[in-house]
């Protein structure tokens, strides 16, 4: 599919429907990125004035009109509910988004590097505490290899820490960090490699030195 035609059809029937409710039209994930394939999710952002409950019917039938709605996720709410939203994860939220209609300026003003620090110990967290918890019980190489992948989001967030330059892709982001960092990412883009005990150890010690890192 071709991604910039869909959002545009997209945008067109959500501002047809919703009208001057519409405050932003996005897009984020993989095919923001320019990271996805052909079976990749297409992670839509539809914020409203506020989110009333006629409007999901409404909304499904727009995602209903479209081609490839099977593959349709992503985010909706209120603008005013957006607005009070958890600043460390409106950080990633405000880099993460392409805006295909109205702008989201107005988070800028919600987040500072404070929560971008916050950001960073709580995917750190999230990252240990699921990892220790495979290591244990479930034993799942497929859970490891997603924890790599998800490693990403959290390597990001402490390279804007470190910089105060956010770099959306992870082609763009490898050539910019160094020793365990980076084997963490390309750890993340391949795939774990079946050396199950030793890549989870690897990740929890990265993980738990940025817990002690980013602590507050």
């Amino acid at each position: 599919m071709e991604i910039q035609a869909w959002m545009d059809d997209f945008t067109a029937a959500v501002r047809q429907v919703f009208g001057a409710r519409v405050y932003c039209v996005g897009l984020q994930g993989s095919r923001a990125r320019g990271e996805a394939n052909e079976d990749s999710d297409i992670d839509v952002v539809v914020i409203l004035d506020e989110w009333r409950q006629e409007d999901w019917p409404r909304y499904e039938a727009v995602l209903g009109s479209l081609p490839n709605r099977d593959r349709v996720c992503g985010f909706v709410s209120g603008k005013h509910e957006l607005l009070s939203w958890e600043p460390s994860e409106l950080f990633g939220f405000y880099y993460d988004t392409i805006p295909w209609y109205g702008n989201l300026e107005e988070l800028k003003t919600r987040f500072d590097m404070v929560d971008a620090r916050r950001a960073v110990r709580i995917g750190a967290c999230g990252i240990y505490h699921a990892c220790a918890h495979n290591r244990l019980h479930e034993k799942d190489p497929a859970m490891l290899r997603e924890l790599y992948k998800s490693a990403f989001f959290t390597l990001r967030a402490a390279h804007f820490c470190r910089t105060g330059g956010f770099v959306r892709t992870k082609r763009e982001l490898m050539p910019l960090l160094g020793g365990e960092e980076q084997e963490i990412l390309a750890a993340g883009m391949r795939g774990a490699d079946g050396r199950f005990a030793e890549q989870s150890q690897r990740l929890l010690e990265w993980a738990g030195s940025l817990i002690q890192t980013y602590t507050e």
